[in-house]
């Protein structure tokens, strides 16, 4: 009963704490700019991840063959996925955010039934439709028009992809390696390819502007709780329940999102945003319902969020 409860315990705390990251980005983004953000994040999640590593003396040597898939892993995510997620989350809400974001497992799935030939049953079919028609409840407003910013939109959808060439990337990687020693090694590369980014565009506001603390703080909660105590959280349940069945629970980060929003950030939710948020997640639910005749191991461990 107890492991039972430190199971369950341990994936609705990494789905709370992943819903908070797009409320704490929200947060500091009022002081920081988005690659600020997103570099700060990746240099502390490094440094707990790589001290963690050291301690429990769980640092392996990477096989040469797979150096080129570390690299493409982290072009995916961080890279791409958090250029995304963090400019697409300038233009709108957390809520909206999350619920585009929470697309990532039915992308994975096509992803994989494309290239690994993986079959999908009716019902999987019918959950991603009903998923993006989900999405267009949400965001269409009364007179058939997007309600959103559409270059956020956009930048959002290049998350979602970047999450799911990252998941089939990794299923190259997750039998040989543990999954913290994985996101140390792409958090580090992202860090590395951000660097320039940062420098060119962010660093001299970055070291001109004041220091907000009230600003400052999310960006260490983003890299504590998201970064890190999610992921490890997530991959422990994983190990326990099996992936179907944690990846499941991904689908309520919107409604914790949403609801900690509007606790929190004052979001507003009409009864069409709650009804196109509650089609997704039926959507998703459905898509992943025994969606997978053969069994794919550790493949998408990381499946809907991983960094």
């Amino acid at each position: 009963m107890n492991n039972k409860v430190r199971i369950y315990g341990g994936v609705f705390l990494a789905m709370i704490f992943w819903a908070f990251s797009f409320i704490w980005f929200k947060m500091a983004n009022e002081t920081y700019r988005p690659i600020t953000i997103v570099f700060t994040r990746l240099v502390l999640s490094i440094i707990l991840l790589s001290s963690y590593l050291a301690f429990k003396k769980k640092f392996v040597t990477i096989r040469k063959q797979d150096l080129k898939l570390f690299l493409m892993l982290a072009v995916f995510e961080p890279f791409l996925y958090f250029l995304g997620e963090s400019f697409g989350l300038t233009y709108v809400s957390a809520t909206v955010g999350s619920v585009i974001i929470s697309t990532i497992p039915v992308v994975a799935t096509i992803g994989a039934w494309i290239i690994f030939s993986e079959r999908l049953r009716l019902i999987n079919y019918a959950g991603i439709i009903l998923s993006f028609i989900g999405i267009l409840i949400f965001v269409v407003n009364r007179h058939g028009t997007i309600s959103f910013n559409t270059r956020g939109l956009c930048l959002l959808a290049l998350a979602v992809f970047s999450a799911s060439g990252y998941n089939l990337t990794l299923s190259r990687l997750v039998g040989n390696y543990s999954p913290v020693f994985i996101v140390n090694v792409q958090n580090t590369i992202g860090a590395i390819l951000f660097l320039p980014v940062f420098l060119f565009s962010d660093f001299r506001d970055f070291i001109q502007g004041p220091f907000v603390i009230k600003s400052f703080i999310p960006i260490i909660e983003l890299s504590v709780f998201a970064s890190c105590g999610a992921f490890i959280l997530f991959a422990y349940s994983v190990r326990n329940m099996g992936i179907t069945r944690a990846n499941v629970f991904t689908n309520f980060i919107p409604i914790f999102t949403a609801s900690f929003s509007f606790l929190l950030l004052g979001d507003k939710l009409t009864c069409q945003n709650v009804a196109g948020m509650m089609v997704v997640i039926a959507g998703l639910i459905m898509s992943q319902m025994n969606g997978r005749k053969k069994e794919t191991d550790d493949a998408l461990i990381l499946t809907g969020k991983t960094a």
